[in-house]
Formats: C-alpha cells, sequence, structure tokens
C-alpha cells in the first residue's frame, strides 16, 4: 500500500527517480507494519546493547583504567560510585557496585573484545562520550597518568575514535599551552577564519542533542564537552581580539 502512496509522490516531486526512492522507502515501511524488516534496522545497522549488557561492559572499561597504574585508587572508585548513586539510586548503585568490586579485583578483561561488543550496538558521539567519561574517572585522583592516558588511547584505537577527536577530549584533562586549539580540532597557527569554521563545527559534533541516550553519565559528558568547546572559542577569541 505505502509503496505505491509514496511512489506516486515520489514522481509528483523528483519525476522518475523519485518513483524509485518512494517504492523502495514505502516497501520497507509495508514490510514493518507485516512484521517483516525493521525499518531502524536498514537505516541503522546495529542491534541495541541492552542496559544491563552496558552496564557490565562500562563496569569492565572502568576497571581496566583504574587498574592502569598498577593502583586501584581510592578517588577513582568513588568516582565511578558516585556515578552509579547519581543514575540509579544507592540501592540499584550498591548492587551494581558489588560487581564491579569483583571485577577490578578478580577479573581479566578483554578492552578490545569489550569496544567491539559496543561498536557494533552504539553510535560513535556515543564512544566519544564513554571516552570522556573514561578520562573522568583517571582525572578523579588529581592527574592522568601516562600509564592510564596510554590505555585510555588505546580503549580510544579499539573503538575507532579518530585521532584528532581523542586529542581534542584528551585535552579536557591534560592541559597543555595549546588546549583550546586542541578542543576546537585546530592547529595554533589555523586563520581566524578557520578558528570560526572549526567552532561551527564541533558544536554541530558535540551538540548534546547528538547524543541520544538514558545513560547520565553518557549525557553529563556531551554537556561537559559542549561546554568546554565554548570556553576554547571564547579564550581564543579573547587572546586574538576577535
Amino acid at each position: 500500500m505505502f509503496k505505491w502512496v509514496l511512489a506516486f509522490a515520489g514522481y509528483f516531486f523528483l519525476r522518475i527517480p523519485g518513483v524509485v526512492i518512494g517504492f523502495i522507502i514505502g516497501s520497507l515501511i509495508d514490510s514493518q507494519r507485516k512484521g517483516g524488516i525493521r525499518i531502524d534496522t536498514i537505516f541503522n545497522d546495529r542491534d541495541e546493547v541492552s542496559p544491563a549488557d552496558f552496564e557490565l561492559n562500562l563496569l569492565s572499561l572502568c576497571s581496566i583504567v583504574i587498574k592502569a597504574d598498577g593502583k586501584v585508587n581510592q578517588n577513582e572508585l568513588q568516582y565511578v560510585r558516585s556515578y552509579f548513586i547519581a543514575t540509579y539510586g544507592k540501592d540499584k548503585a550498591n548492587a551494581i557496585f558489588k560487581t564491579f568490586n569483583e571485577i577490578v579485583k578478580k577479573r581479566e578483561v578483554s578492552a578490545e573484545r569489550i569496544c567491539g561488543y559496543l561498536n557494533q550496538r552504539t553510535r560513535y558521539e556515543v564512544r566519544l562520550q564513554l571516552l570522556h567519561f573514561l578520562f573522568g574517572i583517571a582525572q578523579a585522583d588529581g592527574a592522568v597518568t601516562e600509564s592510564e592516558r596510554l590505555k585510555i588511547r588505546e580503549i580510544a584505537g579499539y573503538f575507532r575514535i579518530h585521532y584528532r577527536d581523542f586529542e581534542s577530549i584528551k585535552a579536557m584533562f591534560v592541559k597543555s599551552a595549546d588546549t583550546a586549539y586542541k578542543i576546537l580540532e585546530i592547529d595554533k597557527d589555523a586563520s581566524d577564519a578557520d578558528v570560526k569554521a572549526a567552532y561551527r563545527q564541533m558544536v554541530k559534533k558535540y551538540h548534546p542533542d547528538k547524543v541520544r541516550t538514558n545513560d547520565e553519565a553518557i549525557k553529563k559528558g556531551a554537556e561537559d564537552k559542549f561546554k568546554e568547546v565554548q570556553m576554547a572559542y571564547e579564550q581564543i577569541q579573547k587572546e586574538r581580539g576577535m
């Protein structure tokens, strides 16, 4: 039914190409209505990760970062605990944290396997915010150590995070003379026009609305990142008198 309606509508707007496009989209809708192909899997080729699986895999990644420098820091543990209490409430958080303690103290987990699983079930923007959360854990004791940075860099590689995206997020936690430029993913000698273009691009890329998730840590990471982008741009504007 829908394939013919949309094919006709497509012809009205785009002639022959519109017929083809309308017929294909209408066929997908007809299939969905009949219990066949799910239209969301056509346009988003990922299986959804269940909340329980997401929690377990996130806990495992947290444990990898916490153990990266060869010790279990209480401030980093508290950072993770505070997140789960804020997200799930105290009772459920305590139950989750029992599993987390077991993972931290006893289990050896594979970052490559976890990231491979999540790559198939999460959008790129969500994986960027997971990286942000991991850096937050590493910084909870006051500074990101070299071993923690290297471990998060390894995880970023498994997540297929672009180098400039990694450097941009790292710059929020590991400060340097050109931090503002790294956050905007540009070089220090970029022109004013390039700075403005980079800022517009980053706003599109990191706006919290881009991260469609119910996970509070991911939402907060997106909001923090967006604020950092704005602050970096304002700092460069001030330095250059733009």
